[in-house]
């Protein structure tokens, strides 16, 4: 394909997509497939990656009570995925460097399609529906150029892979669709890899992670933001999201050890960033390394999880206020409560926790054991 084509191809493709946001005034919290009531009949809460103690990968159905309703093997580790927002079907994406993405049936735990990047290209965990669920965007490394670009697939002709268009920096890794469709929300990290060296950082000297927004329509970028100077090694890799615009971002050190540079970023479009730390030693804990974050149902709480701190932090939006640091080994995955105000999170020892609402605890949340299962789960909770 020519670049005249190519240009003439993503005008259409992305032209179209806006068309088709442009009836739709808000963003979706839940998928249309799951009800008010909950998700489909036999569609599970979460999915979540994991390691059998055996070695084998899966992918767990996973209930808000903690129970599973289905295994499905993988062919290797699993990270994120993305929920379609019409049929009940995810796509589940392999780690960073990751060559596979698998589209699972969500009622039944069967895999109807495996996808595969094109020659020069490999997923890095996370994706993205559009509104509407025809297109997914996968962001993914163009390796021999050493910069992030986002793949589109269209998700209404069996996941064809259609174009491609740029992540506006490197080392892309999370991705969310927000303002009602309108935009990609892009956690560029920043970090320079190639698959022949796996997850080694090529560029720390120039490394420059930042926090993008690109206008689906046509792919421009339309505000980014970046850490100052002195923080450039504080790479952005995951993300949560408010309806109202508000996005969270969580990062991970790769300088000195012995710095404590911020975890988590909150920002807006149009607005400077905030960051936000916990006092010491509780900030020291979290070992310079966050993996998940998410708000909870009200939106009035944030919350990231170190699973080398083995840490779980909340801290409250509006004044960006700590409340508190609650202890659990390896663990990573997280997901706001469906049926409370608090957190639900998963770790590598195969336990469910559950963050609850409790004026007696400290911060107003107390930790419970929901269930323990005998295999590790990996670094994310999939709401569906």
């Amino acid at each position: 394909m020519s670049d005249g084509d190519t240009t003439v191809t993503r005008r259409r493709v992305l032209g179209g997509l806006g068309a088709a946001m442009a009836g739709i005034a808000m963003a979706r919290p839940r998928t249309l497939w799951a009800s008010s009531a909950g998700p489909a009949p036999g569609a599970p809460d979460f999915l979540v990656a994991a390691r059998h103690d055996n070695g084998d990968y899966a992918l767990i159905g996973l209930m808000r009570d903690g129970g599973i309703r289905f295994t499905l093997p993988l062919p290797a580790r699993g990270h994120g995925g993305v929920v379609h927002p019409l049929r009940s079907e995810a796509v589940a994406v392999a780690r960073r460097p990751g060559r596979e993405a698998l589209v699972i049936d969500c009622a039944t735990g069967s895999e109807s399609l495996r996808l595969t990047p094109p020659k020069g290209r490999v997923f890095y965990g996370h994706g993205a529906f559009s509104n509407d669920g025809r297109l997914l965007f996968t962001p993914e490394n163009d390796y021999e150029a050493a910069t992030g670009r986002i793949g589109i697939w269209d998700a209404a002709d069996g996941y064809k892979r259609i174009d491609e268009i740029a992540s506006g920096g490197v080392g892309p890794h999370e991705i969310r669709l927000e303002s009602g469709g309108v935009t990609l929300l892009v956690a560029n990290g920043g970090n320079a890899t190639h698959p022949d060296t796996g997850r080694e950082v090529l560029n720390p000297g120039t490394m420059q992670p930042n926090l993008v927004r690109i206008a689906v329509d046509d792919g421009r970028i339309v505000d980014a933001v970046q850490n100052e100077p002195a923080l450039r090694l504080n790479s952005i890799r995951h993300l949560s999201t408010r309806p109202d615009g508000l996005a969270a971002a969580v990062m991970q050190w790769q300088g000195d050890a012995h710095e404590r540079p911020p975890l988590m970023m909150l920002h807006k479009a149009g607005t400077a960033p905030r960051l936000l730390t916990a006092p010491e030693p509780a900030h020291a804990a979290m070992r310079n390394y966050a993996g998940s974050t998410a708000f909870n149902r009200a939106g009035d709480l944030v919350a990231m999880t170190s699973p080398v701190g083995g840490r779980i932090q909340v801290f409250g939006v509006e004044t960006g206020g700590f409340r508190a640091s609650l202890v659990a080994a390896d663990v990573c995955g997280l997901a706001a409560d469906p049926d409370s105000d608090g957190f639900l999170a998963t770790d590598g020892r195969g336990r469910v926790l559950a963050l609850l609402p409790d004026p007696a605890a400290e911060g107003g949340l107390r930790m419970t054991l929901r269930a323990r299962h005998a295999l590790a789960f990996d670094n994310h909770m999939i709401p569906l």
